[in-house]
């Protein structure tokens, strides 16, 4: 299994980033899928997940800024970041066969090498 994910970005506080994964080598089928970051310094956190009967997750701390989606067709999966803040400068990972707790959605999966987002204030 290869996850590869775009490149990430450096924006302002307020603005908004999209980050994408491209999923090659796995079994089609039904499967967790989602995403979590980790700062410097800072534990990991999941924030989003789609589990393997299509339902989304998401974590308190971004509910109603970041939107997970997929596009099948091309075995890829994107998450939408709005108003983003310095808080959530991070690297972004995308997380195949996922345990479907958010909190620990990185538990057993396969990651990406991840995306780095930074937010200035």
């Amino acid at each position: 299994v290869n996850l590869v994910e775009s490149e990430g970005g450096s924006v302002q506080a307020g603005e908004s980033l999209r980050l994408s994964c491209t999923v090659f080598d796995h079994a089609s089928g039904k499967y967790c899928r989602g995403w979590f970051r980790q700062a410097p310094g800072k534990e990991r956190e999941g924030l989003a997940l789609i589990n393997s009967d299509g339902e989304v997750r998401y974590a308190d701390s971004v509910k109603g800024r970041f939107t997970i989606s997929e596009d099948s067709a091309e075995n890829s999966l994107h998450l939408q970041m709005n108003s983003l803040t310095p808080e959530d400068s991070a690297m972004y990972h995308c997380v195949v066969d996922c345990s479907s707790t958010v909190e620990r959605i990185w538990l057993g999966g396969y990651w990406g090498s991840g995306s780095q987002v930074t937010v200035s204030s």
